[in-house]
């Protein structure tokens, strides 16, 4: 899928054409997936371009490329403001998507990566909508599991993790549903390909532990924050997997997917296959909040002009 890149990315300090963002065909992130990345969403509200929980973002950018010892080689500030920076250079006035990454270039085949290691970062942008269908979709638990701590950091949002996301994908639309859903090593609930999972259970939010190899997901961490101060009680544990298709309602929480409702799973109904009430109240908390129509929340967003 061809992305309708906007005019300018930012690369290694400079705003350049994105035709001209190029890179040897050696650069070790190619060969290895040593890359990290975000996802940041932007949202347009007539007024102005409002950038969604950047603080946190920028923060775990770096924090991603710790757990491999990979140079982030800007501070924050200088981040945070080149994703500013690219909205405005590209003039962007509609809501789009943000990606920031970093990768280990022109390094050989050399495995043995250190902090030395040269590194480069770019942004690029683009307008965005929905992921997915809002109304619903349709996911199935995939034979693929989730990778775990024992075998590869899981909080480290890499380049190389994303194969594992990647054949999941790939095996649940075999089977003709929209997204996977992924176990566990010990067979509990992680997550799906690039979303976390909550189910309402007896009118509690429910969501897998971080041990359960699921990613600290920051529109996640909004939903548990949201429900909180709407008094909707919020429990972080172990779900196994007839939980999973017994329960009153689910939904994915992703800065892409935002916050999407699962309508069946394995072609087992949930609930009565159309969003329920505690999904569509999160939903539509969402959307107050990223149009900067919820004064509780509004910290959370950096205005672009």
């Amino acid at each position: 899928m061809k992305l309708p890149l906007s005019k300018y990315v930012w690369f290694d300090g400079k705003y350049i054409p994105v035709e001209k963002a190029k890179v040897p065909i050696t650069t070790h992130a190619i060969h290895y997936g040593t890359s990290i990345f975000e996802g940041i969403r932007a949202y347009w509200n007539e007024k102005n371009l409002f950038i969604f929980r950047l603080e946190e973002h920028v923060e775990r950018f770096r924090r991603s490329g710790q757990f491999y010892n990979i140079s982030l080689n800007f501070s924050d500030e200088e981040i945070t403001n080149a994703i500013i920076g690219i909205c405005k250079k590209n003039k962007i006035k509609k809501s789009c998507y943000i990606r920031p990454f970093y990768f280990v270039g022109d390094y050989g085949i050399n495995l043995h990566v250190t902090k030395d290691a040269p590194t480069s970062v770019a942004i690029f942008s683009f307008p965005f909508g929905d992921l997915f269908n809002k109304n619903g979709i349709s996911a199935g638990i995939v034979s693929w599991r989730k990778f775990s701590d024992a075998s590869t950091p899981t909080q480290a949002k890499m380049g190389g993790n994303y194969l594992n996301s990647i054949i999941a994908t790939q095996e649940a639309k075999r089977n003709g549903v929209d997204e996977a859903i992924l176990l566990d090593h010990v067979g509990n609930v992680s997550e799906a390909p690039g979303e976390n999972i909550f189910i309402v259970k007896n009118g509690q939010l429910l969501t897998p532990l971080l041990t359960s190899s699921a990613l600290d997901g920051i529109t996640r961490d909004a939903i548990i924050k949201v429900a909180k101060d709407l008094d909707i009680e919020v429990l972080e544990r172990n779900i196994t997997r007839s939980e999973l298709l017994a329960a009153e309602e689910v939904f994915l929480t992703g800065t892409a997917a935002e916050i999407t409702p699962v309508t069946s799973i394995d072609s087992q109904i949930i609930g009565n296959k159309k969003p329920g009430d505690i999904t569509k109240k999160m939903m539509q908390e969402y959307t107050d909040i990223v149009m900067n129509q919820h004064d509780s929340f509004a910290h959370w967003l950096t205005a672009v002009y």
